[in-house]
């Protein structure tokens, strides 16, 4: 109770207090352009973060996190234009809302969805992330080794994309986390002769290519798209007969989307997704979603927020990041020379409490600002992608050259911003890649050291709980899938 207390007391200081604000606002922004997203936001904001204590940073980068939940909400009612990933469901009934006329009640039900989704799942990261650090104080090397490759493995089939297009990108991301200096024997690896990779590749310049220069790269194939004329916004507080209609779909939409924010790979999108089908689902009139269906909004709505904020109980319990945006922020934390993990809530609390009060006071802002900045978002939409592009590329390409004052990083981003471009064209999703390369240098060196511990004896990981159990969670995922399409050959057999 005192670590929470002390929490407020560091969020409520000016500085963590306006650099909140600032965070959601900018989150809100971000979710309402179409394409950037969090994960781009925060690689191009890394940068910025230097000259910040580490508690007033991240209190940032988690507010334009959650606060894009909320913001692309208002292109998908409004413009049948999903301005983030996890909005795309919302479209199918929030835009037939506001097409008759109710988007006001759309958007309403969205922010009180957002904010209690958000507020059940801040709650229950206090009361669990503690709990989980101190259970990871048993882990060793073969417990982080079983639990990076069921995150690699998480990531690879939940992502989007398809799950081969997945694996590739995974496989990638953990090729290039090899590039350097071997930890155990020196050896230079991949390194070509070149110095500067000589230290391995640095996290920063491959997120904020991949993310950053790749998706404006991308996005401005789009340019040429018409601009849709956004749907009238009139009474915007639900009625109680929509709240009561809703508040199921809230309550279940929070529940799953904690849940699935904790898994690796599981996230906003895919929180949005189930919550969606589970509602569909259980629905006595189903083919009313699609059609203005006000749970078709809610639910999603609620667990995208609920799985935002649960996606840091791994990030700072454990040091695994759940998703690309976690990823990022994972980049944050080492930039600013804290390790997440177990030790976090002891060695820094007041950066934990502070990161988790945080997100009470955001998802408050962003209630009272969600609806009276309707207009505002819907204005900035019409700024056109050839004046935003150019203005973004120059502060992408000069916070990489700002972090290590190497024109070599540059080069780096350039490529990463090709490649991500090519991922995105040919249907990739960077996000394995970028995960894999967080969690294969923690792979590599726990496995190498568990293997030491084991004089090279494999079979030592199954003599341990823990790490048995995380194993047998792997094989039990990587077989799902086969067992599933031998269900479906068995029935069309049957049929």
């Amino acid at each position: 109770m005192e670590g929470v207390l002390d929490g407020f007391a560091v969020v409520l200081e000016p500085g963590n207090l306006l650099y909140c604000l600032l965070g959601v606002v900018i989150g809100m922004l971000i979710g309402v352009l179409p394409g950037l997203g969090p994960a781009a936001t925060i690689a191009i904001l890394l940068p910025v973060t230097f000259g910040l204590e580490p508690v007033t940073a991240i209190i940032m980068l988690a507010g334009i996190f959650y606060g894009a939940q909320y913001g692309g909400t208002i292109t998908s009612v409004l413009l049948r234009l999903p301005g983030e990933a996890s909005s795309v469901v919302t479209v199918f009934d929030g835009h037939a809302l506001a097409r008759q006329g109710r988007a006001g009640t759309a958007l309403g039900i969205a922010a009180i969805g957002s904010f209690v989704g958000g507020t059940v799942s801040i709650v229950a990261l206090s009361l669990l992330a503690p709990f989980v650090a101190s259970f990871a104080l048993d882990f060793g090397p073969p417990e982080y080794t079983a639990l990076a490759l069921l995150g690699i493995l998480l990531i690879s089939t939940i992502s989007q994309g398809g799950r081969i297009k997945a694996l590739t990108a995974a496989a990638l991301g953990l090729l290039l986390a090899v590039v350097g200096r071997d930890g155990f024997t020196s050896a230079e690896r991949f390194t070509f002769d070149n110095l500067s990779l000589a230290d391995g590749l640095d996290f920063v310049p491959i997120a904020m290519g991949l993310f950053g220069l790749g998706e404006i790269l991308h996005n401005l194939e789009e340019r040429h798209r018409a601009a849709p004329e956004p749907a009238p916004v009139h009474n915007v507080w639900p009625s109680v007969a929509d709240l009561r209609q809703a508040s199921g779909a809230i309550g279940r939409g929070g529940v799953l989307g904690f849940v699935l924010g904790v898994l690796p790979g599981g996230g906003a999108v895919m929180s949005s997704l189930a919550a969606y089908a589970v509602e569909k689902r259980r629905s006595k009139h189903p083919e009313r979603f699609g059609h203005g269906a006000i749970e078709g909004v809610a639910a999603p709505e609620t667990a995208n927020n609920a799985a935002a904020t649960s996606s840091f109980i791994p990030l700072l319990s454990l040091g695994i990041p759940a998703n690309a945006t976690m990823a990022v922020i994972f980049g944050a934390l080492l930039i600013q020379g804290i390790t997440p993990g177990p030790q976090l809530v002891t060695e820094h609390p007041e950066l934990f409490w502070g990161v988790v009060n945080s997100m009470y006071i955001g998802n408050v802002l962003l209630l009272i600002m969600s609806i009276p900045l309707v207009g505002l978002f819907v204005r900035i939409l019409r700024v056109r992608p050839a004046i935003l592009a150019p203005i973004t590329t120059l502060i992408t390409l000069i916070g990489a050259y700002t972090v290590n004052n190497s024109v070599f990083d540059i080069g780096l981003v350039v490529a990463f911003g090709v490649l991500g471009y090519l991922m995105r064209k040919f249907g990739f999703d960077p996000g394995p890649l970028v995960l894999a390369f967080v969690l294969g240098s923690l792979l590599e060196t726990s496995l190498r050291r568990s293997l030491l511990l084991f004089d090279g004896d494999p079979t030592g990981f199954l003599t341990r709980p823990i790490s048995g159990t995380l194993l047998a969670l792997f094989v039990l995922v990587a077989l799902a899938p086969v067992a599933r399409a031998r269900l479906r050959k068995r029935d069309r057999i049957a049929g």
